[in-house]
């Protein structure tokens, strides 16, 4: 029997040590829940290990076939480009590899699972009947790419779809409006008397800190409204059991990401320039030395500005 294609799982990186860590553990658990099969997982930005570095690790097992899953709930600049650009990259430095791409993870029906369980720990376990008094404020990362910031939007309706919530508001913690206090303004402006706001992050981490002080400072200064703040989705088992799903899409199917609002492909208002823009490698702090990377100072995205 052939050996299944390897597992590599992509992050975005944080400046955060605990939120790095907690993908490592997670790259770890992954291993230790699927021996049969060869995996590793690495940053794109920010943390150690460089995505390359989780490549080469496997190169050096024998490894020659990869599904490379993105460990993203929103498809934005790193899915669409930085991390197609660093495995086109890896193939170049390790020749004779081939791999398939998967999907980012949202807006799955398992994570509004979690999300759901998230706002009941927040609200302390309240009996159903009085989430109809409960106003949600979803915050996504932000992006400057409209697709992503839309999917938010998306996950946001998804959530509210059945469960009974007064509502589901949308705000991003950096790049895009409405941002954290805006969208709690709206919340109220909507008649919200009690606010859970509930970030839409994979782990903890400085923007996910950022929305909890955000948070924090706009209830001190609004004393009247009722605001709590749930958890990250975090390592949950359904998590952990959605990469594997996108793992066996990645493997026997023909994938397609979301090209239909995607501002690499389609001329959307204000955004007319990004259409057909080649897509740039993201180039690693803890890559080797091997390429010149003077004129990327890092942070920039060669795709997003």
């Amino acid at each position: 029997m052939t050996t299944p294609p390897a597992l590599l799982i992509a992050g975005h990186g944080t400046r955060d040590d605990a939120g790095a860590e907690a993908f490592r553990d997670f790259v770890r658990e992954l291993g230790r829940r699927h021996p049969e099969l060869p995996v590793a997982g690495g940053f794109i930005e920010l943390s150690p290990p460089p995505l390359g570095d989780a490549v080469t690790e496997l190169v050096e097992q024998g490894v020659r076939r990869f599904a490379a899953v993105p460990l993203m709930l929103v498809s934005a600049g790193h899915a669409k480009g930085d991390i197609p650009a660093a495995l086109a990259r890896e193939k170049e430095r390790h020749p004779g590899i081939s791999y398939t791409y998967g999907r980012p993870l949202g807006p799955h029906p398992s994570l509004l699972s979690v999300l759901e369980r998230r706002l009941d720990e927040a609200l302390g376990g309240r009996d159903l009947q009085s989430r109809g008094d409960v106003t949600v404020l979803l915050v996504g990362r932000g992006s400057t790419d409209p697709d992503a910031n839309a999917e938010v939007h998306k996950a946001a309706r998804l959530l509210w779809e059945g469960r009974g919530y007064a509502g589901v508001e949308t705000a991003f913690v950096s790049l895009a409006a409405p941002d954290v206090p805006s969208g709690l303004d709206r919340c109220v402006k909507l008649g919200a008397s009690k606010i859970v706001v509930l970030p839409y992050f994979l782990f903890t981490g400085i923007l996910p800190d950022r929305v909890r002080q955000q948070t924090e400072g706009w209830a001190e200064a609004h004393p009247e409204v009722e605001v709590r703040s749930a958890d990250v989705i975090g390592p949950e088992p359904e998590l952990l059991d959605l990469v594997m799903e996108r793992y066996e899409e990645a493997v026997k199917g023909d994938l397609r990401m979301n090209c239909d609002s995607c501002v690499y492909r389609i001329a959307l208002p204000g955004f007319e320039d990004k259409v057909g823009m080649p897509q740039q490698p993201h180039f690693h702090p803890d890559d080797d030395g091997h390429h010149d990377h003077g004129h990327h100072h890092h942070g920039a995205h060669s795709h997003a500005h």
